[in-house]
């Protein structure tokens, strides 16, 4: 274990293995700890855990020496050094450009020693923002969208890697309305990270006008004066109207780990001010998912592309949004990310937080959703909700 002391606590360690962005911060501040050795520090996680995990392609050769530099501009007290993830290592996946001495391959040997012609600008904030990219992380090959029949978690360039959806990753993530972070990738960009703080500060990064994606400029209206990480309160629960799909809930046998754990966690929402909106019943996963699968069929657009485009908008008018106006909800509430399909393919935001451990141990979530926009809302949700019950605890890998 890599610990540090902290002087103002003699008693107290700082471990990097499950150290936010602010504990890192702070570290940085005290002169506890530097960027190289954070970055030393998890390129021997790699090295240690890759062999089972095979999450990591490749890691970056450049990373100690972005690391060095934040160092230096740490230590002459440059402006760039206090931002929030001045410093800090990220992984991106395999599928998002990078035009520097790594590949770009969407987990295909197909792709491999290409040259991309820029950083695609979710990388380009990044950097901007002072994070130092460590490396490229694994995926199902071509994010599982060219072939059908190959197996969910093959990857090319490190074989099958153990797939879990992203609520089962002991991770929590923010879905941001498509736009707001930049298409000129080929996937949908979303921070995921172990504290809701932290996805927040990311947020505020790679969140923007991309004037290579003129679609940026009308989501650009969604993100608030000031960022997110202002929406990190406690109270953030108190007088939200939460929703819930009373058949997803239900269908837990009582008395069986999920069912208890959902009960203490309506429990704790009621308590910290939420109101529960029980009596909802599972019509809005329909309301669209014979169209989206229609859409997805298609090749290219055409008359009966755009006639589709056209219904699918009008189902998303009549089906999820004149669900939440009705009811006058703040978020809607599913275990796991059994509606995250609605909230991708509609485009609207939210937040998928870590909420218990079934009887093997295998983490599973909570995922708030939200109408467009309310992503300020759903960090306020979320944080309260992280704050309240501390779910959360640090993995461990039996080799």
């Amino acid at each position: 274990m890599v610990s540090f002391g902290l002087h103002s606590k003699p008693n107290h360690s700082f471990e990097i293995k499950e150290a936010t962005v602010q504990d890192l911060q702070l570290a940085f501040q005290r002169n506890q700890l530097t960027s190289r050795q954070l970055v030393e520090f998890y390129t021997g996680e790699i090295r240690r855990l890759n062999p089972l995990l095979r999450a990591v392609i490749e890691v970056n050769p450049d990373a100690l020496h972005q690391a060095d530099k934040a160092d230096r501009e740490r230590k002459a007290k440059a402006p760039s050094s206090l931002a929030a993830l001045h410093g800090i290592p990220i992984l991106l996946k395999d599928n998002i450009a990078t035009k520097d001495k790594m590949n770009t391959t969407a987990a295909s040997l197909a792709l491999l020693g290409s040259v991309v012609p820029l950083d695609a600008d979710v990388v380009s904030k990044l950097r901007k923002a002072g994070a130092i990219i460590l490396g490229k992380t694994s995926l199902s090959e071509w994010s599982h969208f060219r072939d059908d029949i190959a197996p969910s978690g093959w990857c090319a360039r490190t074989g099958h890697l153990t797939t879990m959806p992203l609520s089962a990753s002991n991770l929590m993530s923010v879905l941001p309305v498509v736009q707001e972070s930049s298409r000129s990738h080929p996937d949908k960009t979303l921070p995921m990270c172990r504290t809701v703080a932290d996805a927040a500060y990311v947020l505020d990064a790679i969140a923007g006008l991309d004037y290579h994606d003129k679609a940026t400029i009308e989501a650009s209206k969604y993100i608030p004066r000031g960022g997110y990480k202002q929406f990190l309160n406690i109270d953030g629960l108190k007088g939200k109207r939460l929703g819930l799909f009373r058949d997803q809930f239900s269908n837990f046998d009582q008395g069986s780990v999920f069912a208890k754990t959902f009960e203490r966690h309506f429990s704790t929402l009621r308590q910290r001010g939420a109101v529960l909106a029980m009596t909802m019943k599972e019509k809005t996963k329909e309301y669209g998912q014979k169209h989206f699968l229609d859409a997805e069929a298609t090749k290219g657009i055409g008359k009966k592309e755009k006639e589709a485009i056209l219904k699918l908008a009008k189902m998303s008018r009549d089906g999820f949004e004149k669900l939440m106006r009705e009811h006058k909800l703040d978020a809607l509430l599913s275990p796991s990310s059994s509606t995250s399909f609605i909230l991708a393919r509609g485009q609207y935001p939210g937040i998928i937080v870590p909420a218990g451990y079934d009887t093997v141990g295998l983490p599973f979530g909570l995922c708030f959703g939200g109408l467009k926009g309310t992503e300020p809302t759903l960090i306020e949700i979320a944080y309260a909700f992280e704050q309240a019950t501390k779910i959360r605890k640090p993995p461990s890998f039996k080799h």
